[in-house]
């Protein structure tokens, strides 16, 4: 996640900063315009290929010292997107075919004229499940894969900022794709988009939002991962996760998102990041903001700023993957049910 947050932009009223946890004998009313998954066999069958040794074993790649921090555009950063790229190609899941490759690339210019220094080129990685029913509306799941790279011959390996989030984004894709392998694939398309540039100002966002591979007037919401494999002292040995975003411009996600949650983990959802007076202003802070500011819907799942944040400590064996494996299937029931439904999401609010 960016360090520093990015100023004078105008906020926006928020509707909800309070803590909310699902119940599962809850009787929510609002819960009911979500579709029924709880029996979907093809739901079940894809959700539970989601598992914390295979987030383990890819961020142990990821992260690892091999990949040098993944700083922007670098030597690391590269080798740690052709190890995400063979993931995808060894699952059967493509590129996007406008694109031609799973790279965007993001040039060094565009970054500098936006205060990106002296940063070498650099890509967002794309992978793609086409839908079967509404293949032109684009549901993207979305994490930065770069992190802040080498420091004084240190290496900061972002393990949970954003390898987590990385390698979540890759089991939600196997988990979409053990569906579509079983004849029940998504009735809407889904982008997992890996972008750049995240720590050094949103670089990689902006660049897609800029020149969207889809139509943004098509992409039906962002769900953006940035940290969720650690806990913060406010929340230390909680099962949670904090949900930004989720109600500033649609009315029906955050509660799809909290009837995905009943019917699976029943995570602790806390809205605290939703209070518009909040001075961290983390719902500017990641690369879900990118999307949100074009008038699509968001959520932005974060496990809150830890003592290894932006240090070399923040390192693999910290990760609790119990917790990790839990998030991620929260995140893929969201998207299912989004990618799934009859009608796409509204967007009701500015």
């Amino acid at each position: 996640m960016k360090k520093l947050f990015i100023p004078l932009f105008s906020i926006a009223v928020l509707m909800s900063c309070e803590t909310a946890k699902v119940s599962h004998n809850g009787n929510s009313t609002t819960a009911s315009s979500s579709s029924e998954v709880k029996g979907d066999k093809a739901f079940l069958a894809a959700y539970k290929t989601i598992k914390a040794d295979d987030l383990k074993k890819n961020l142990y790649v990821v992260a690892s010292d091999e990949m040098e921090g993944r700083d922007t555009g670098s030597p690391g950063q590269k080798k740690a997107g052709e190890y995400m790229i063979n993931y995808y190609k060894s699952l059967g899941i493509s590129f996007p075919k406008a694109l031609g490759s799973y790279y965007q690339k993001v040039p060094a210019d565009f970054m500098k004229k936006r205060g990106g220094g002296n940063l070498p080129d650099s890509e967002n990685i794309l992978a793609f499940i086409e839908g079967s029913e509404k293949p032109e509306e684009i549901v993207v799941v979305s994490a930065h894969y770069d992190h802040v790279g080498t420091r004084n011959g240190v290496v900061y390996n972002g393990a949970d900022d954003d390898g987590s989030g990385t390698v979540a984004v890759m089991e939600i894709a196997k988990a979409f794709q053990s569906a579509k392998k079983a004849g029940k694939g998504p009735k809407r398309s889904v982008l997992f988009l890996h972008v750049t540039g995240e720590e050094h100002g949103l670089f990689g966002s902006e660049f897609y939002t800029d020149n969207p591979v889809f139509p943004l007037a098509n992409t039906v919401v962002d769900l953006n991962i940035d940290m969720i494999g650690r806990d913060d002292p406010e929340n230390r040995g909680k099962q949670y996760v904090y949900v930004i975003g989720s109600e500033m411009l649609s009315s029906e996600l955050k509660v799809i998102n909290e009837a995905a949650n009943k019917r699976t983990n029943n995570l602790e959802l806390n809205y605290r990041y939703d209070d518009p007076n909040d001075t961290e202003r983390l719902y500017y802070r990641s690369d879900h903001y990118n999307f949100a500011k074009n008038n699509v819907p968001v959520a932005f799942f974060f496990d809150g700023i830890h003592e290894d944040y932006h240090k070399p400590t923040d390192d693999v064996e910290k990760i609790d993957y119990p917790l990790l494996e839990k998030r991620t299937q929260l995140v893929f029931a969201t998207a299912w049910e989004i990618a799934n439904r009859p009608q796409r999401i509204v967007v009701d609010k500015k």
